[in-house]
Formats: C-alpha cells, sequence, structure tokens
C-alpha cells in the first residue's frame, strides 16, 4: 500500500486532459482523417505521460503507475484479439464469395430510398440476436457499406445508419456484456434493466428511423440503374454467386446466439469462410496465388494471405475493386496501436486518481434527480473520451453514483439505464475510443466521417436526461422499502 500521498487538486487533475484536448484539436486541423494513423497516437502517449508527471509529484511511484497503465491495457486485449480475428474473418468472407454475395443480393431487393433505414433495422436485429455490436459491424455491416457505397449513398450516412441498429441491439440484448455489466455495477437484475431500458431506448429508436426516413425519401444519389447492372455483372463474372454462401454468416450468428463467446465464434466463422472459398471460388484462389498445379498449396496460400495482409480481387470495374479489397489483421495493426495508446492514459490517470477527481468535484453541484441523471450521462460520455474505454465508462461511474442514487430513494434500475443510456452507446462517437477506433477500421470510414449520423447513439443520454428532468419513468424506493434498505446496512 502506498504512503505519503495526497489527492491533487482539481486542475491538476484536469491538466493531462487540457493537453490531450489541445494536441487531438491541433492533429484534427493539420491532419484531419489522417490524425488516427499516428498524430493521436502521439498526443495520446505525451497525455499519460503528463499524468504520469502529475501522478509522481501526488506521491506515486512510477512502478505504481506503470502496473496501473500495464493493467488498463490488459483490460483490452479482448478487444484487440477480436480485431485480429475480424481482420481474418473480412479477408476468408471476400475470397469466398460471402460479402460479394449479401452485396449481390442486397443490390437487387434494395432502393436507395429506404436503405438506410434498412440497415438500422437488420443491423438491429442482428445485434439483438448476437448480443454483439462489433460482430454486427463486422458481417453484416460491412455488406451493408458495400451495398449502399454502390448506389451512391454518402459512407458517413451508412455507417451510422449501421452503428445506430447495431448499439441498439448491443443495448437491449441479454447476451451483450455491457448489459449484464450496468446492472451489475448498479445492484439491479438483468431482465428489470432491459425492461426498464425499453422506456427510453424505443423512443430513441423510433426518432432515429424517421430521421432516416425522411433523410432517405430526400436522398439525391448517382445511382443508377444501367450502373448497378454493371457491378452486378461484373460480381457474377468473378465470383460463384450463391444464396448457399449465406450459411457461413448464419453459423457464426447461430454460436454467438447460443452464448459461445464472440472470439471463438468469430474464428469459426473465418475457418467457414476459407473452406467455403475453397469450395465455391477454386478460380479465385488460383487467381490470387498464380498456382494452377496444385490446388492445395493454393488454397493454404490463398487463404492465409487473406486473413494476414491486404487481398484485392481485380475486376474490370473499378468501383467492385474497391469493394473486393480487405487488409486482413495487418489492416488492424494501427487500430490497436491507438487502443494500447488510449489504455496507457486512461490506467494513468485512473491509478494517480485523477479521474475520480474530476468526477468528485462534479458532484458536490447535483441537487436534482434531474441534474444527478445528467451528471451520471455527462460522466459516462467523459470517461469514453478521457479513459478510451466503454467498459470503465460504466463501472467508474457506476462505482461512484450507486450510493448517491440509493440514498437519494433512487432505484438501481435507474442508474444502470442512464449506465447504458451514456457509456454504452458513446463509445463509438470518439476516435481514440476501443469502440470508435474498432468501427472505423472495420468499416473503413473514419469516425469524423461517420459520427454525425450516428442519431441513435446522440440521442439516448439525450433522451434519457429529459427523462430524469421530467420525472418520466424514474422509480424510486417506498419508505417501506428505504426503511428496510436502512436495516440491511445496520445488519451489515
Amino acid at each position: 500500500m502506498l504512503k505519503d500521498t495526497r489527492a491533487p487538486h482539481f486542475l491538476e487533475a484536469m491538466f493531462p486532459i487540457l493537453i490531450l484536448i489541445a494536441l487531438l484539436a491541433l492533429n484534427v486541423v493539420l491532419y484531419k482523417d489522417n490524425a488516427t494513423y499516428g498524430p493521436n497516437q502521439i498526443a495520446l502517449i505525451v497525455a499519460a505521460v503528463c499524468a504520469a508527471i502529475v501522478g509522481v509529484r501526488l506521491g506515486y511511484t512510477w512502478e505504481h503507475i506503470q502496473k496501473g497503465m500495464i493493467k488498463s491495457i490488459n483490460s483490452a486485449m479482448s478487444a484487440v484479439l477480436i480485431l485480429l480475428v475480424i481482420g481474418a474473418l473480412s479477408g476468408t468472407w471476400m475470397i469466398s464469395g460471402v460479402v460479394p454475395t449479401m452485396i449481390y443480393y442486397g443490390l437487387k431487393i434494395m432502393h436507395p430510398s429506404y436503405f438506410l433505414v434498412a440497415a438500422v433495422i437488420i443491423s438491429a436485429i442482428v445485434s439483438l440476436a448476437t448480443g454483439s455490436s462489433w460482430s454486427t459491424v463486422a458481417t453484416v455491416g460491412v455488406a451493408l457499406l458495400g451495398i449502399g457505397s454502390v448506389m451512391g449513398i454518402n459512407e458517413g450516412m451508412i455507417a451510422g445508419a449501421i452503428i445506430s441498429g447495431a448499439y441498439f441491439g448491443d443495448k437491449m440484448s441479454p447476451l451483450s456484456d455491457t448489459t449484464n455489466l450496468a446492472p451489475a455495477m448498479a445492484g439491479t437484475d438483468l431482465f428489470t434493466h432491459i425492461r426498464y431500458m425499453a422506456f427510453t431506448t424505443a423512443p430513441t429508436l423510433l426518432i432515429t428511423l424517421i430521421i432516416f426516413a425522411v433523410i432517405g425519401l430526400t436522398l439525391t444519389t448517382d445511382n443508377n440503374s444501367v450502373g448497378v447492372n454493371e457491378l452486378l455483372k461484373a460480381m457474377e463474372s468473378k465470383f460463384n454467386i450463391s444464396p448457399f454462401l449465406f450459411l457461413v454468416p448464419v453459423s457464426v450468428f447461430v454460436l454467438i446466439y447460443f452464448k459461445v463467446d464472440a472470439l471463438p465464434a468469430l474464428f469459426v466463422g473465418t475457418v467457414v469462410g476459407g473452406i467455403a472459398a475453397i469450395v465455391a471460388q477454386p478460380q479465385i484462389i488460383k487467381e490470387l496465388t498464380g498456382i494452377s498445379n496444385d490446388y492445395l498449396k493454393a488454397s493454404y496460400s490463398a487463404i492465409i494471405n487473406a486473413m494476414s495482409g491486404e487481398t484485392t480481387i481485380v475486376t474490370k470495374n473499378e468501383a467492385v475493386d474497391k469493394l473486393l479489397t480487405t487488409r486482413g489483421m495487418a489492416g488492424m495493426l494501427n487500430t490497436i496501436w491507438l487502443i494500447v495508446c488510449a489504455m496507457c492514459f486512461g490506467g494513468a490517470m485512473e491509478v494517480s486518481g485523477l479521474l475520480k477527481k474530476i468526477t468528485s468535484t462534479v458532484i458536490r453541484k447535483v441537487e436534482t434527480t434531474g441534474s444527478l441523471i445528467a451528471t451520471t450521462a455527462a460522466s459516462c460520455v467523459f470517461f469514453n473520451a478521457t479513459a478510451s474505454d466503454q467498459y470503465l465508462a460504466i463501472v467508474v461511474p457506476g462505482r461512484m453514483f450507486a450510493k448517491e442514487f440509493k440514498d437519494r430513494g433512487l432505484k438501481p434500475e435507474n442508474l444502470s439505464r442512464t449506465l447504458e443510456d451514456s457509456g454504452t452507446v458513446t463509445s463509438v462517437l470518439f476516435p481514440w475510443n476501443t469502440c470508435g477506433a474498432a468501427q472505423a477500421s472495420v468499416l473503413h470510414v473514419a469516425t469524423g466521417t461517420y459520427w454525425m449520423y450516428c442519431f441513435f447513439n446522440i440521442l439516448s443520454p439525450i433522451t434519457t436526461i429529459i427523462y430524469g428532468y421530467f420525472n418520466i419513468k424514474i422509480r424510486k424506493y417506498t419508505p417501506e422499502e428505504v426503511l428496510a434498505l436502512k436495516e440491511a446496512e445496520k445488519a451489515e
């Protein structure tokens, strides 16, 4: 146990964050969309160094701070592994014809006027069934982006629709890790949490669908039937398009539905995609490797290359060539670099007591139920922006505000709902957050390009704050329940 440490002053706690904000703003001005390819990583490291310096001034040793940073990085390792497997999966699903088949049939049945609404609904259904926004974006999300891009729809709009639907399902699914984490931190049960969360989530999704419907009806695209037909013919000439290839993504969704963890489920999907490539696309295998006399060798080389690095399938159509390029595991390394740097900063801030000081200072000014919920929501967004991890954005505010909610006679489902409405969904809006970095990398769309179209994610914390201030669906303890809680506390 460390001795001779002191609590930081508010300005000391804010110093690393102010440095980070200044550097991130400068990077946006100088590097624009390229800021996440190195400059933001350096900004996070510099901010982490500043946090460590403040920590040492407070009496913490470097060894203590370093252990906190390593612990923080370790907490993100599951996300890193999932990213690597997603990179491999995108490669085998491309050369097997799975993604081209999704795009092919999607182009046949969808129209730009209702595409964005359909993207939200499809992503929501898949994410609700699987409990994973990451898996949803990496599978049907990639295909939907390809379909919408061919139709001439702005890629930021498409990504926003996909992410909006995916995070709705992630919030409401009992299979989701964050949906289980939030009630655990607040002190309520899973299904009470889900039922109570529906009061804010359903209206938010409805508003999101209305916005995308209006956008779709007023959308002007360069889509034309001749161009789409050319794309369809280009894919037909290159791949063996078959509805049987849908069995590959279905296998992943079934595994996740039956509570197989995302990492092994996605790995199985990668392997099944590789097998599908060998069976269904022998011409692609031979073309990618240039080996025509040894199909076993060609198959192994093509699959390993697709899993590990960039693979481009060349057609006579440049638009199709762009759609049929994947980067494999190597394409995820920049994102992993960003995550490691972000977790270094978050770890240094947390272990030095700087994050706790900031939030404890804010809570002193909380008076009403509405302001308590608003402060909790703001804290979740704050931790997503500073600690760069959605789990910390749920866990830390959950720990800090649980007693305050109870002392004010508010049932724990009020807190768990606020944690999800603000912590889970806003993580994807920050390019240096693990979620924002991951989705931008998977979809190949910069966070700065899509965040303003993630209407569900933006509106969710606003909705929960409005409910708080207007006392809508705010559950409180009865006098009898308050008495029972006090007696239970005395007994403990």
